[in-house]
């Protein structure tokens, strides 16, 4: 079971976070030199784009693991937590873009960028309501997707999801699962009701169920811990059956459903932890936030390459990115909760 794993000493959370952050910079590849996803196989054959999928499974692991934390330390270190987590690198990484990155690439003379109204208008939005659609002034206006930071909008969903957890947790629902429970299968109805409804409805709305449901999965499995199995069979099995199921209305709603699982088994899996395979380094975060703004430069500096050549280049150079993100700005910031709950 998910309690009994809980108990190993090794896990793999932090290997799948990094490998899922750099699936989305793959996933990217393609959308960032022609503005097009339907190129991408796993959009053809899911429905969803690799990307998609991994920040399917960001959610989930998410779910879990700030749950298991507002259940175990309590409201006070789950705030800090969360705070020092997201704020710290997000702030950053869109000063650095903006003031930066957008500097160095701007079409525009530099006195002319830092008065434009648009540059301030682009550090407000993205800070205060993680706007991910902003333009920067002369910045990328050649890119088929002109966005500097293209993937913060699911920084919004993640705060909502976070604020959730701490509502639950303040109003006594953490301590009941059953009535977490009964509002996962409440997302889950209203997924296939959308389905049969409005199958080709708003791309909004569909996100606007799905990453709440599958964070919520999430959670559930902490609160279901000591019941809920981990099996590699199983979940060999559960995807097979999602083959049939992609041609019904219960398609998406259950492809959500495995993957918060599946997700959690690969995490925990005896068979596959019985060994420290975690980074050195929690990369994740700096990946995924780095990732857009690298390839957008690289393919505003070199057009012509395609999806695969501006990969490989923009791989590396966001790796190095993260790297400097976590030891200067994330790994410190994360050191002051000490600091700070100590003074509490």
């Amino acid at each position: 079971t998910v309690a009994e794993a809980l108990a190993n000493p090794h896990n793999n959370f932090g290997l799948l976070r990094l490998e899922m952050a750099l699936a989305v910079v793959v996933s990217h590849a393609f959308s960032v030199t022609d503005g097009r996803v339907e190129q991408e196989p796993w959009f053809q054959t899911t429905g969803f784009t690799l990307g998609e999928h991994a920040v399917n499974g960001f959610f989930a692991v998410s779910g879990f693991l700030v749950t298991m934390s507002f259940v175990r330390r309590g409201w006070r270190d789950y705030v800090v937590a969360r705070l020092l987590r997201i704020a710290p690198g997000l702030i950053a990484a869109t000063l650095i873009v903006a003031l930066v990155l957008g500097a160095a690439m701007t079409t525009l003379d530099r006195s002319a960028y830092f008065s434009d109204p648009r540059l301030w208008r682009f550090i407000s939005g993205t800070l205060t309501t993680f706007k991910s659609a902003a333009a920067l002034p002369g910045v990328f206006e050649t890119n088929p997707l002109p966005f500097p930071l293209g993937t913060v909008w699911t920084l919004k969903y993640e705060t909502l999801c976070y604020l959730g957890v701490l509502v639950a947790g303040l109003a006594g629902i953490l301590a009941r699962p059953r009535l977490a429970l009964a509002a996962l299968l409440v997302l889950t109805l209203a997924v296939v009701l959308r389905e049969v409804m409005a199958p080709h409805g708003s791309k909004g709305t569909e996100t606007a169920l799905r990453l709440p449901l599958i964070f919520l999965a999430g959670g559930v499995v902490y609160l279901y811990r000591e019941k809920v199995p981990l099996s590699l069979p199983l979940l060999a099995v559960a995807l097979l059956a999602l083959v049939p199921l992609s041609f019904t209305p219960f398609y998406k709603a259950a492809l959500y459903l495995v993957t918060a699982w599946g997700v959690l088994v690969l995490a925990l899996a005896p068979a596959l932890t019985r060994r420290s395979v975690e980074p050195p380094a929690d990369l994740s975060y700096g990946v995924y936030l780095y990732g857009w703004p690298v390839q957008q430069a690289l393919h505003a500096l070199f057009p012509s390459l395609g999806a695969v050549a501006l990969l490989w280049p923009s791989l590396a150079v966001t790796v190095v990115v993260a790297a400097l993100s976590w030891y200067l700005i994330e790994k410190p910031a994360l050191g002051l909760k000490r600091r700070l709950m100590g003074a509490s």
